[in-house]
């Protein structure tokens, strides 16, 4: 195990290797192509197979083909254990030196908790997302949303869909993820990035380590063709998200351990929608 984590940790001493590991954290469970990753990092196609190369070497991320294409996402067994050995073994569990792995078996409190959507603009799919949570279980709930490049105003399709369903849209506005951090912002018990690209980019340290996820969904704003066609397409994003957000709102949030509750979240990041009940 020391010779393993000995070379897990070498791997990541390199500054650009650990910048591709902490992308495929924050996109579990997804399986990310090279290129994608390649774009993200701004790093060249031929250096980026290098650093791929020698993190699957050294068990951390795992390969997959998919036509023509190699997906790659974080080896979790292997990442697992090798924290296991950094906090456990070497730390001997002195909660001083290892304070956030023991903090993370405590069941959360049972409280109003804080929950934040991001995607890149704001403007559609993490406003559907606050939308649905604040209805749907807004005393248990405080909901916000934010994007890491928000549009200077919401998407018109959008706030129809929302509009029809009943939601109350004068409550929402396009917002900066900066105000989520530092001092005065409300102290976040879970994020989620609900697109591919604000997963890809890095956000701040929250404070107070909180339990986050990964639902990455198509961008209806993408949609090209007809005012029909575009509607359409903010519907299934609607739909989507709402079963998801249904079944993250059912969960007994103060009963459940940090880890239990990460579990919970990761595999509804990683079911389909439809497959959702």
């Amino acid at each position: 195990m020391e010779t393993d984590v000995s070379n897990q940790l070498t791997a990541l001493g390199h500054p650009q290797r650990l910048a591709v590991f902490r992308l495929l954290v924050r996109r579990h469970p997804d399986q990310v192509p090279a290129g994608e990753i390649a774009t993200a990092l701004g790093i060249k196609a031929s250096t980026m197979s290098t650093y791929l190369a020698a993190l699957q070497r050294a068990g951390l991320v795992v390969q997959e083909r998919a036509g023509t294409s190699l997906l790659y996402a974080i080896n979790v067994t292997n990442v697992q254990q090798m924290f296991g050995f950094l906090f456990v073994d070497c730390c001997r569990g002195r909660p001083e030196l290892c304070l956030p792995l023991i903090t993370g078996s405590d069941p959360m409190s049972d409280r109003k908790f804080n929950v934040l959507f991001i995607c890149t603009g704001n403007s559609a799919r993490s406003i559907f997302a606050e939308s649905i949570l604040r209805e749907r279980a807004q005393d248990r709930f405080n909901v916000y949303s934010a994007g890491t490049r928000p549009s200077s105003e919401l998407n018109p399709f959008a706030l129809k869909v929302l509009q029809d369903k009943g939601h109350d849209i004068s409550v929402l506005r396009s917002k900066h993820v900066s105000e989520f951090s530092g001092p005065g912002a409300p102290r976040l018990d879970f994020v989620f990035t609900v697109c591919n690209r604000a997963a890809n980019e890095e956000c701040p340290a929250w404070e107070g380590q909180p339990v986050s996820g990964h639902w990455g969904m198509p961008d209806p704003v993408k949609v090209e063709g007809s005012d029909a066609e575009k509607s359409l397409a903010f519907q299934q994003a609607y739909g989507a998200l709402k079963r998801r957000i249904e079944a993250f709102s059912a969960l007994p949030v103060d009963s459940l351990d940090r880890i239990a509750l990460q579990s919970a979240i990761d595999e509804i990041g990683r079911t389909p929608p439809e497959a959702l009940a």
